[in-house]
């Protein structure tokens, strides 16, 4: 039988800033963390490089949210990384996949036909998403979810996209750290808003979305 985290005191760590990890994929314990600067993206105001904002205008590909959910955490998982092994074990994937069931967790997917090429995964509460990890198997592919998840973001009034800690890749659509008081106070507001994760039909109207920021570099 599968072990997992308890769904409600999951969510409740998340609501008083934590979040888990596991050491590596072959871990078979959870850590809870809660950094002293948290590292977030802005959705009213994010950034991105015109190069890549280019190429995802132009792009054959096709975007999905929460079709294929196991596949993209598993792909999460086991897709090597040059940096360092993956924090996701059989726990963290067995109960995100739960909570996905109680729609609970979100993810976008990029399609190059009928292939995933490309996903990120995170928890909804409140106006909050938190992301989770992301994958590539094609150039950009995760950079290109990340761009669908910020317009769905936007459109949808979310208050928070939470990137946990640092990631220099991230800094440029305006990632930035703040320090865990003012994040647990924005926290908290953005818990009291119940904002929906609902997909966006017409992607002209996520292109509109993202060149409204006017933030391009």
């Amino acid at each position: 039988m599968s072990k997992i985290i308890e769904l409600n005191s999951l969510i409740e760590f998340y609501r008083k800033a934590y979040f888990p990890m596991a050491d590596s994929k072959y871990s078979e314990e959870i850590k809870f963390y809660k950094p002293k600067l948290r590292f977030v993206i802005p959705i009213s105001n994010f950034r991105y490089p015109k190069k890549l904002f280019n190429e995802f205008k132009k792009t054959n590909y096709s975007f999905k949210i929460d079709y294929n959910f196991s596949k993209v955490i598993e792909l999460c998982k086991e897709i090597k990384r040059r940096d360092k092994d993956t924090w996701i074990n059989n726990i963290i994937l067995d109960t995100y996949i739960e909570l996905y069931k109680i729609k609970k967790c979100h993810s976008v997917e990029c399609y190059d036909e009928d292939k995933l090429v490309g996903g990120l995964y995170g928890l909804h509460i409140g106006s909050c998403f938190f992301g989770e990890s992301m994958f590539s198997l094609k150039t950009n592919t995760s950079k290109f979810c990340l761009l669908y998840l910020l317009a769905i973001l936007k459109k949808n009034n979310f208050s928070i996209l939470d990137s946990q800690f640092f990631n220099p890749h991230l800094l440029q659509f305006g990632a930035y750290e703040i320090e865990t008081e003012i994040y647990e106070n924005k926290l908290k507001e953005s818990l009291e808003v119940e904002s929906l994760f609902e997909d966006i039909n017409n992607f002209q109207e996520v292109l509109s979305l993202l060149q409204s920021t006017n933030q391009r570099s």
